[in-house]
């Protein structure tokens, strides 16, 4: 199966590189006869970067990871993020609108148009990367983002912001259904964790330059801004090739081969990677139909149990409620500038994400949700008794100084565990345990549950923390118990196996 052993001779069946085609990577492919010899010979020094079985891997993922960062929606003042995996919402003030257009229902509503639009991206994302690819999804994905920032960049009045903001969304949904895949079904299976995270970290990253733009430039200015990511993705998706799994399923096995060879290095055997999908494709189509009462199954139920309640889970622990209360925490621990303040805590996401790239598949996904969780676990905790107790000390003690303190420490110590697992490794997880015949409906489901629970727990934050701010820490805390549980008991190690092996442990 390597393009090494299949070659002719050296000097027969040259034919020139094709163009690339949207869901291919055929620029990669020789037409016929010699293809490794004759491409080496073409590309001369330049084929030596994708020798590597590692570095065409990553080089891709950096490309896609575009999309993620341009989902990082530039903040005006800056508010609170709409979501841990989704940036922070543009919030122009009225006065910045043209004095004829009224002000409209609180801005939190504004914020939410988002996550809608996520929603409805969601449902169609999975139907989207089926039928025309990972690639091909991307792309439809970047071009409403571009739309919807121009639309709220150039905004007249507030129509156009809400449609700005529903068109961004789509794309974010179909976005953060497709790279997490994409980069799953490309990844070697011992880098398939570091590489996987690089979605969530492109993320925090997003968010960080976001916040500290949003000190200094123009909400207008931001939001052109935000389509720079997507402006870059689309031609650099052209130089990149499609996922060989997803060309197995269609039937496309040259493509396939050729898209295999150049993830996996010129140098490498493919053989036994490649045969282990072709069989995995087999097998799924010999259950083309899967009907409601199939799901039922064992092989299909536990993953879609799993993939889902980690994706809610992770919203539930109430991340879009904590940091939507990070500035007030840091003004009562007598930081004066909250807006520096929340750079800082963007910056601690990205740094915290970053080990969490590193260590995946060296540790493994179940012990860092674990440590993620149970670290969760006791910040909330620490924060929750900390504003019961406030309830009953005079403000101008020094004993309210040392728990405002106290709650700030906690806090910081909760976006880091957060950030060490629950906030990467359910997009990671869902994208590894779907198998492969019900993974376009499945995780579709997943993407939109998710986003369904990230608009409930935005809408409602506000709300709790009018009723309870203890409380609502407290509720908080009890979902992270319930998610340590849920992972000790269901979450399986997918750390060193294949996608193929990871699906048929289900069985």
């Amino acid at each position: 199966m390597s393009f090494r052993e299949e070659s002719g001779s050296e000097d027969g069946g040259r034919s020139e590189l094709k163009k690339p085609f949207l869901h291919t990577g055929s620029w990669y492919r020789m037409g016929m006869g010699s293809r490794q010899s004759s491409l080496m010979e073409k590309m001369g020094s330049s084929a030596s970067v994708i020798r590597d079985s590692s570095i065409s891997a990553f080089l891709c993922t950096l490309i896609v990871a575009l999309a993620p960062s341009s989902s990082a929606s530039p903040p005006a003042s800056p508010p609170p993020p709409r979501n841990p995996s989704s940036p922070t919402s543009p919030s122009p003030s009225p006065r910045s609108l043209p004095s004829s257009v009224p002000v409209p229902v609180p801005f939190s509503l504004f914020g939410s148009l988002s996550n809608v639009g996520a929603m409805v991206g969601a449902i169609a994302s999975g139907q989207i990367a089926e039928y025309i690819g990972r690639k091909g999804s991307l792309m439809i994905a970047s071009i409403p983002n571009i739309i919807g920032w121009l639309a709220i960049s150039f905004a007249k009045d507030y129509s156009f912001l809400y449609m700005g903001r529903l068109l961004e969304g789509f794309g974010v949904g179909v976005i953060s259904y497709t790279v997490p895949v994409y980069i799953a079904e490309i990844a070697p299976q011992n880098m398939r964790g570091a590489l996987g995270s690089v979605n969530q970290l492109s993320v925090t990253i997003g968010i960080m330059f976001a916040y500290l733009l949003g000190m200094f430039v123009p909400w207008r200015l931001l939001a052109v801004i935000g389509i720079l990511p997507c402006t870059v993705l689309i031609p650099g998706l052209f130089f990149i090739p499609e996922s060989p799994r997803w060309l197995a399923k269609m039937g496309m096995m040259e493509d396939f081969e050729s898209s295999l060879q150049v993830l996996r290095g010129f140098d490498t055997d493919i053989t036994a990677e490649a045969n282990e999908i072709k069989r995995a494709v087999a097998s799924s189509r010999r259950r083309t139909t899967i009907r409601f009462a199939d799901l039922k199954q064992k092989r299909y139920s536990v993953p879609l149990m799993i993939g889902i309640g980690l994706l809610v889970l992770q919203q539930l622990s109430g991340i879009n409620g904590i940091l939507f209360y990070a500035g007030s925490i840091f003004k009562a621990a007598g930081l004066t500038n909250s807006d520096l303040a929340t750079c800082g805590l963007g910056a601690i996401q990205v740094v915290a994400t970053g080990i969490t790239t590193w260590l995946l598949d060296k540790a493994g996904r179940r012990i860092l949700l674990m440590v993620s969780t149970a670290g969760m676990t006791i910040s909330l905790l620490v924060v929750a008794v900390v504003f019961f107790l406030k309830g009953t000390v005079s403000e101008d003690s020094e004993l309210y100084f040392i728990l405002s303190i106290l709650s700030l420490v906690a806090l910081v110590a909760y976006v880091i565990s957060f950030s060490l697992g629950l906030g990467a490794i359910p997009w990671i997880i869902m994208s590894e345990i779907l198998p492969v015949n019900i993974k376009s409906l499945a995780g579709s489901v997943a993407t939109l549950a998710n986003w369904l629970t990230s608009w409930l727990i935005t809408m409602t934050a506000t709300l709790m923390l009018n009723w309870s701010t203890g409380g609502t820490f407290t509720a908080y805390m009890i979902v992270s118990v319930v998610t340590l549980v849920f992972v000790i008991l269901w979450v399986p190690e997918t750390k060193g196996r294949t996608l193929e092996e990871i699906q048929w442990s289900f069985r």
